[in-house]
């Protein structure tokens, strides 16, 4: 029942962020939502900030060239846009961390395989990530260049779409010959 509530809270957050547009009230939020966190706030903030850093840059960027030669640029709502992705992805990664996701959605049968089916990718995929990393490392003798290093990720990148193309398919595959997308074939 605690799992249910919390993720209940974490969806009604999630509505209230996107329907605040005062970068104070989102501030605050934040403020709030790291004091929640605790002890973990340090690691979620790093776990928040890594991954959407290169993304927002890059959008941040791209806004404030087309606002300057527009003519129509604004920093407040720079503000806000930044704000409101480091909250609700702050968000994300603490509910992820305090609530059981099969627990909360036990209730439905559907949201429950779905559930199974997306952690199971989640760990396929990290275990390939991991496997990547790990033969990589065994196969160098000195520290690898940045090209080398792109070089690499590429080929993990090439190879992470392949498995994730092949596993969409036998998974839908599966799931029709089961009736989740209607009756199945004759």
């Amino acid at each position: 029942m605690r799992d249910r509530l919390a993720f209940a809270a974490y969806l009604a957050a999630v509505v209230a962020v996107t329907l605040i547009h005062d970068v104070l009230w989102l501030g605050a939020g934040l403020l709030v939502a790291v004091l929640i966190a605790g002890r973990q706030a340090p690691a979620l903030l790093r776990r928040t900030l890594l991954p959407i850093l290169f993304f927002n840059l890059a959008v941040s960027l791209g806004y404030t060239a087309a606002g300057i030669l527009g003519g129509d640029f604004r920093w407040g709502y720079l503000a806000l846009m930044n704000v409101r992705v480091v909250l609700l992805t702050f968000l994300s990664f603490l509910m992820v961390s305090r609530v059981d996701l099969l627990r909360a959605l036990g209730f439905s049968p559907t949201l429950t395989y779905l559930i199974v089916l997306a952690l199971s990718q989640i760990m396929t995929f990290r275990r390939l990530h991991q496997e990547f990393h790990l033969a990589g490392e065994s196969r160098r003798l000195r520290r690898p260049r940045l090209r080398d290093g792109y070089t690499q990720g590429a080929v993990v990148a090439v190879q992470f779409f392949d498995k994730a193309e092949q596993g969409a398919s036998e998974i839908a595959l599966a799931m029709r010959s089961r009736g989740f997308f209607g009756p199945p074939p004759e």
